[in-house]
């Protein structure tokens, strides 16, 4: 999706920004069962079984967190385009990311999502949250599928033009439908976190804002991501968020899992001053 209420009473966003909607959909009374994520539509594989869920910085075996880093390393070298998967676990620069995209990461992030696409007009990507270790190297967490925009990348986005912005983009805000599952990041939880209607597949789209982070791609950073103020003015779009996944491409969003937006949520830390990198693999390589 690709816009925002500017707020929960005034302003509605249009159809292109929004997609086709439906009524309001009555509030749920019991909790979604957790949803698998298939990893077949990109042929790639997700980590070994042995991963341990730790906490950013990492706390599971030597052995299981080594594996999951070279898997996590390699797959990101391969989206990128690269002849061979990194050999260092936790390398000291993030995998399948070039100099000039580097260069545009804060020097006080210590957490970067990378939401690498396979192809320039691709809605298909790999996310992966890296995390830099005191030491200064990178500690991969899982790596997940994930949907962008129906039409893939962009590197001048406008309104409705059904690609996502690549780029380098801070995260302070986060909200959803769902009440809050345990983030330290700022929350509102409101009921016009509401899509409705289907998306580019026919799926529907009733759950997509359950979960949402604001993206800081034309907006104000500290405010709802409902807030539809859009610093730089209304035809280089807006309302770009991570949310849920609802098994198509997007408006410009890029989409995961909800429970992958569960353990995110509860992982981004404002502290770690967070980050998005995101944009296809060819591009976030230079």
């Amino acid at each position: 999706m690709t816009a925002a209420l500017p707020d929960a009473t005034t302003q509605r966003p249009s159809q292109d920004d929004r997609g086709p909607r439906r009524h309001r959909r009555p509030r749920r009374t019991a909790k979604r069962a957790a949803v698998a994520v298939s990893v077949t539509a990109l042929g790639l594989a997700l980590l070994g079984a042995g991963y341990v869920a730790t906490d950013h910085y990492g706390t599971a075996s030597t052995d299981n967190r080594d594996a999951a880093a070279r898997s996590a390393a390699g797959t990101a070298a391969r989206v990128a385009g690269s002849a061979s998967p990194s050999s260092d676990p936790m390398p000291l620069a993030i995998p399948g990311l070039g100099p000039r995209t580097r260069a545009k990461i804060p020097a006080n992030s210590r957490q970067v999502l990378v939401a690498s696409g396979r192809a320039k007009n691709s809605s298909d990507s790999l996310v992966t949250l890296w995390s830099r270790r005191s030491d200064g190297h990178w500690q991969p967490g899982a790596t997940w599928t994930a949907h962008n925009a129906k039409d893939g990348w962009t590197a001048d986005h406008h309104a409705g033009d059904l690609h996502s912005p690549i780029g380098v983009f801070t995260l302070h805000d986060a909200g959803g439908f769902d009440a809050d599952p345990g983030t330290k990041l700022p929350y509102d939880h409101s009921s016009s976190f509401h899509a409705g209607g289907v998306g580019f597949d026919g799926e529907t789209l009733d759950e997509a804002f359950d979960y949402v982070i604001a993206i800081d791609y034309n907006r104000v950073p500290g405010t709802s991501p409902l807030d539809g103020t859009q610093p730089l003015g209304a035809s280089k779009g807006g309302g770009i968020w991570v949310h849920v996944d609802h098994g198509g491409p997007t408006h410009g969003c890029v989409s995961i899992a909800a429970s992958h937006m569960v353990t995110l949520l509860r992982t981004l830390l404002p502290a770690d001053h967070p980050v998005i990198v995101m944009g296809d693999g060819q591009s976030l390589a230079a």
